[in-house]
């Protein structure tokens, strides 16, 4: 039963945000659908952790949210729309090294990285990822960490490791 509750109430709160809706009828509908959801999959995606839920944690995410939305994302947009107005950009796969341990840590640099204009995360194993990337500036596996991931990186092994 471990991660049941979690991952049903995390799938109820975002049922309820995207249907925008809390009559009734939606509440009852996203209760079955999250009890559902957390005893079909609750215990693949909840990590026994008993770290879940330090508050320090969840605040480096907020803060992490915050800073990937108002800096991150602006910078990136920027950047993109001004090579593609110049035309100067020499897109490319490089290949990337990870320096997290956990899947949880992992997927939320990948995530950020693809969500992120300019930059697609094509692969991933347990040491390295390939990044599809608009302007490549460097192949070097270390330099192109410093600048495609580093920040991800810090964000991810404070709320994650």
């Amino acid at each position: 039963m471990r991660g049941v509750i979690p991952t049903a109430l995390l799938a109820f709160i975002t049922y309820i945000l995207f249907t925008g809706s809390a009559r009734p009828f939606d509440l009852v509908t996203g209760l079955i659908v999250a009890i559902g959801v957390g005893l079909l999959v609750g215990k693949y995606l909840v990590q026994s952790d008993s770290k879940a839920l330090n508050p320090v944690r969840w605040l480096w995410l907020g803060i992490y949210f915050i800073w990937y939305m108002l800096v991150a994302e602006v910078k990136a947009h920027l950047d993109v729309m001004a090579k593609i107005i110049s035309g100067k950009y020499e897109a490319g796969i490089v290949k990337v090294p990870i320096d997290v341990r956990t899947d949880y840590a992992k997927t939320l640099i990948a995530n950020s990285i693809t969500n992120t204009p300019g930059t697609v995360v094509v692969d991933l194993d347990d040491e390295y990822m390939y990044v599809n990337w608009i302007n490549v500036t460097t192949e070097d596996p270390e330099k192109a960490r410093k600048e495609i991931c580093a920040d991800f990186e810090r964000f991810a092994k404070k709320v994650f490791e």
